[in-house]
């Protein structure tokens, strides 16, 4: 009964869509008040059926309901509760419910707190986020419905997948999900605006919190994904240029971009018509993440289906929504002119280069991501692209970046001395330079890698922490410019961070991948080898079992100069119900070196292989994604962006009515 109800839920949740998509979007054109306001109703009626619905089918899986088709798949009554639970977005069709459910979040959200926004602009966002709910609610329904049942149920069922069952995976799709949908808000303001022919100063703000929002899950989303595929599948490494990790990288990229464009409209009513263009290209790459991780086209670790039906359905939405935005902003662009005028040394020069070195690293990821499945239809050639060329690729343009971030940071609005910027950032520089001459001179001088990376980090972190100092003015002694600091905005602390996060990150990459050190060999239980400095011995290898699983577990003993540091117990794991095994790596964290630890099988002739790694500064890595998306809440937590009380007034002046003054 709880299961009918859900999937009664979601088609009445589909007629509340098509209302959302329709009246309000009448109603603004005629200006009829009344009709504007049931856009507000149905969104968080919307939601509020979907949630329904995804409560049905998360009751499914925690009651072990087998006669639901969805269950038996992906459960089993030995799985751990977590799991159960994280086993509702563990598959494709319950992940595209998560994705539904996060949609009308969203435009929920715009109904609850969008009381500053112009009657007719919110009327037009509610009106096409209800249009994107009814292109994902129609797919759900009709090729991916999370509510049949079965004939004949099962006494149990097949499992999840065992590399899901993990707490990583089990909050990276969330966060993700929040993130990529997040970025359907920024489509949804596009489109409302290229209808009413209107980008404003108070349009960039009212932006700049959904797409802030969108961009903080992503990083968020992103590292746990990056850190679960560090230790979970046992190949140490921390990005592989997988296509579904690439999908989900293309969207922050543009987001990032999209969301220093916003900064440019915002304050200087410059860059308009690229701003459009990034919201709308933003979701269209999260819309092509969907179509990637479901359709089987490119091959993954971490696909969810592989069907060509429902692919080509997702095309379709993608091909659509896209299409739609692109034709209108064609006819719309000519009527968005930019008002503000500035010099090639400003900040919004600073922020273009940023918008461009972002979008062109974006693209370079989209080519390398598609060019296997457009060398095969095209010219019948199996290939894969693979780390050297993204490496080789991408990189220049990240090193560009992180140059330009803070001396844009600092430069000023319409027309600055890059001379005295410059002068400012002289002590960031100097100590650059003399990270990159240690580090060269400490390492023997075997690679440039980890000399530039550190002494990028070095630059954005020092450069970000003189860009707050220099917010503090020029009257007064230190003690009255350190007390300033705290009256600072927060958005300010939250850029300062978030560019030191950067930082941080850049320096933790190159570290690792300048200084990693590997081992791969067999061992017997009592024997030892020393790495990087660090000895480990096999003290024992031991059988036990799990809730549903069998594992092989070793002791690895790690020490260093006699002095044991601590004991290690990597697994081998093997679900009997699945019949399939995972890698559980054992890792000694540290704040300047990870020592990783894989047991293998065992051997013919005796012994056991074992892989090992000295991993320096790699918790440098997720240590700045996390200061990412830190500085980018504090920024959120700003109540100048949170409201855009500084435009609510001007933006009502001229928006007579809900619909824009001629």
């Amino acid at each position: 009964m709880i299961t009918e109800l859900g999937h009664f839920a979601l088609i009445l949740a589909l007629v509340l869509a098509c209302v959302q998509a329709t009246v309000p979007l009448i109603g603004a054109h005629k200006r009829w008040s009344g009709w504007m306001a049931v856009g507000d109703t149905a969104a968080v009626l919307q939601f509020l059926m979907i949630a329904l619905a995804f409560a049905a089918l998360t009751h499914a899986f925690v009651t072990s309901d087998f006669s639901l088709r969805l269950v038996s798949l992906n459960s089993h009554s030995a799985k751990p509760m977590l799991y159960k639970i994280t086993g509702v977005w563990g598959n494709h069709e319950g992940s595209m419910l998560l994705w539904v459910l996060i949609v009308a979040l969203f435009g929920a959200a715009a109904a609850w707190f969008g009381g500053n926004l112009p009657p007719g602009l919110r009327a037009r966002v509610l009106a096409v986020q209800g249009m994107i709910g009814i292109a994902f609610l129609a797919f759900i329904l009709f090729t991916s419905n999370p509510f049949l049942r079965l004939a004949m149920p099962p006494l149990d069922g097949q499992d999840l997948n065992p590399l899901l069952q993990d707490p990583g995976l089990a909050f990276h799709p969330p966060f993700l999900y929040l993130g990529y949908v997040g970025l359907s808000m920024t489509f949804s303001f596009a489109i409302a605006a290229l209808i009413e022919g209107r980008v404003d100063a108070a349009w960039g703000r009212w932006v700049r919190p959904y797409t802030l929002t969108a961009w903080v899950f992503l990083t968020i989303g992103i590292a746990m994904g990056s850190w679960w595929a560090y230790y979970e599948l046992g190949w140490g490494g921390f990005w592989f240029w997988d296509p579904v990790e690439n999908a989900s990288f293309m969207p922050w990229l543009i987001s990032a971009a999209l969301l220093h464009s916003a900064i440019v409209v915002e304050k200087r009513e410059s860059l308009k018509s690229w701003t459009i263009l990034l919201a709308i290209i933003a979701f269209g790459f999260s819309m092509i993440g969907a179509f990637i991780t479901r359709s089987g086209v490119l091959t993954s670790v971490h696909a969810f289906a592989n069907d060509p039906e429902r692919g080509m359905f997702l095309l379709g939405i993608t091909a659509l929504f896209m299409m739609g935005g692109l034709t209108l902003f064609a006819v719309r662009a000519g009527a968005m002119q930019a008002r503000g005028v500035f010099s090639l040394s400003s900040r919004e020069s600073m922020l273009l280069a940023n918008n461009v070195l972002l979008g062109v690293a974006a693209f370079v990821v989209f080519v390398g991501t598609i060019w296997p499945l457009v060398a095969e239809l095209f010219f019948d050639r199996k290939l894969s692209v693979g780390a050297p060329f993204f490496d080789m690729a991408f990189t220049p343009f990240m090193i560009a970046l992180g140059v330009v971030l803070p001396v844009g940071a600092m430069m000023p609005w319409k027309r600055g001395q890059m001379r005295r910027v410059l002068r400012q950032l002289a002590p960031a520089m100097v100590l650059a330079l003399a990270v990159l001459g240690l580090v060269w001179a400490v390492q023997g001088g075997r690679s440039l890698m980890g000399p530039v990376g550190l002494s990028l980090g070095t630059w954005l972190v020092v450069g970000a922490a003189l860009d707050v100092w220099s917010r503090t003015g020029t009257r007064g002694g230190i003690a009255s410019r350190a007390g300033r600091l705290t009256r600072l905005p927060r958005a300010d602390w939250g850029k300062a961070v978030a560019h030191a996060g950067l930082g941080v990150t850049i320096a933790g990459i190159a570290g690792l991948l300048a200084w990693e050190a590997e081992d791969i060999r067999v061992l017997d239980t009592g024997g030892s080898f020393d790495l990087a400095g660090y000895t480990l011995t096999l003290e024992d290898v031991r059988r036990s079992e799990g809730p549903n699983y069998v594992t092989t577990i070793a002791d690895m003993r790690l020490s260093k100069d006699g002095q044991t540091i601590s004991v290690l117990h990597p697994e081998k794991r093997f679900y009997p119900v699945a019949e399939m095994p995972t890698t559980e790596a054992a890792i000694d964290n540290g704040f300047f070196r990870d020592v990783y630890v894989v047991i293998g099988d065992p051997q013919e002739d005796g012994g056991w292989a074992v892989r090992t790694y000295f991993k320096p500064l790699a918790n440098w890595i997720w240590g700045g994604a996390v200061l990412m998306a830190l500085g980018g809440a504090l920024s959120l937590s700003d109540r100048r962006y949170r409201v855009a009380a500084g435009a609510r007034k001007a933006a009502l002046d001229e928006h007579k009515g809900g619909v824009p003054a001629e």
